[in-house]
């Protein structure tokens, strides 16, 4: 059963730092795209970043470029997104979503979804 898993969310104030995961069961990484979107209250879901992990290829929106980095460690079948330079604005629910190959910009090209994470950047 394919399933994806994140973690790492929580409270920071601006500025500051997180580490979020998305554990991958029931597959492999190899010859797959684990990309990150967020869904603010009232907002469309977003993509922020995406890995394809057959090339290494990555892709970041141009709201987080600078600020969030993603990468991947196949031994532990794990995508890593680190996002530096919080900001109020970043404060969404954070989901991992993967799909064949190569990345996509469009959720609906995702088959699978996490349960998502809630980040909260406020003083």
């Amino acid at each position: 059963q394919v399933q994806l898993v994140e973690s790492g969310g929580g409270l920071v104030q601006p500025g500051g730092s997180l580490r979020l995961s998305c554990a991958a069961f029931g597959f492999t990484l190899d010859h797959s795209a684990i990309s990150w979107f967020r869904q603010a209250p009232g907002k469309e879901r977003e993509g922020v970043s995406c890995i394809s992990t057959s090339d290494g290829t990555t892709s970041y929106a141009d709201s987080v470029k600078g600020r969030f980095t993603i990468s991947r460690d196949n031994a532990k079948n794990t995508v890593y997104l680190r996002m530096n330079s919080l900001k109020p604005e970043d404060t969404a629910v954070y989901y991992c979503a993967t799909r064949p190959l190569s990345c996509s910009s469009w959720p609906s090209h995702y088959d699978y979804w996490g349960q998502g994470t809630q980040v909260t950047v406020s003083s």
